[in-house]
């Protein structure tokens, strides 16, 4: 095997064949384009960050049973419905996932959100993403069972919370009745749930936008002390 160096990266001479290797192939601190933020297997499914700052950053999708992130489609109508209030708001994501919610949303100007996952690997998927992110000020990660978590933190006074649990699991409700000492006067609220099924929510809460696919129905609901 032959190495000869030239312009556009390394061309290795095997066989008789000239075979040209990128320039970055020997950089131990180079990251190719695309891969989840994480470092995990790229092969796994991936979600990205729509908009804003990290913009076309990517999140690792594990194969794991109720995961199923939030589409690029919904998420885009959602925080354009969002942009009046996104601006310094803190966030609470119940069910964070893949951060696909609240890393978006510190991505387009939120404060700082609280990413709730129960699953250990969902969580240092998390953990890494927060890192490479160099968003330590703007994201915590809390490993904890959503339910147990609201009944035991301290108040938060969120002015927006993102309320996406596996479907199967029907937590809704159980998450609706142990949100209220955790919200600012006058926060938003988004649901997401099967298409055609919508949450009853107290009368607090009153709904701004709602949309759908043939899989799911997303909503914004606000707190009528709340204006946009």
């Amino acid at each position: 095997m032959l190495r000869n160096q030239g312009p556009g990266g390394t061309a290795l001479r095997v066989a008789g064949r000239a075979v040209l290797q990128s320039p970055h192939a020997q950089d131990p601190h180079y990251d190719p384009p695309g891969l989840p933020v994480s470092g995990r297997n790229p092969n796994e499914g991936q979600v990205r960050i729509v908009g804003g700052q990290w913009r076309n950053t990517r999140l690792p999708v594990p194969t794991l049973p109720g995961l199923r992130p939030s589409s690029d489609r919904v998420r885009e109508t959602l925080f354009n419905w969002l942009m009046p209030r996104l601006g310094g708001a803190r966030v609470l994501d119940l069910f964070a996932g893949s951060g696909a919610l609240g890393l978006e949303a510190v991505s387009r100007g939120a404060a700082h959100a609280t990413l709730i996952e129960r699953d250990p690997q969902l969580v240092r998927n998390l953990q890494a993403a927060v890192a490479r992110l160099q968003a330590a000020d703007q994201a915590s990660v809390v490993q904890a069972d959503a339910l147990r978590w609201l009944q035991g933190a301290a108040d938060q006074q969120a002015d927006l919370v993102f309320i996406d649990p596996p479907f199967a699991d029907g937590l809704w409700q159980d998450a609706l009745a142990q949100l209220p000492r955790h919200l600012a006067a006058d926060a938003w609220l988004y649901l997401e749930s099967p298409a055609g099924h919508a949450p009853l929510l107290p009368p607090a809460w009153m709904l701004h936008r709602e949309g759908g696919s043939r899989e799911v129905r997303f909503a914004l609901y606000r707190r009528t002390a709340a204006t946009l």
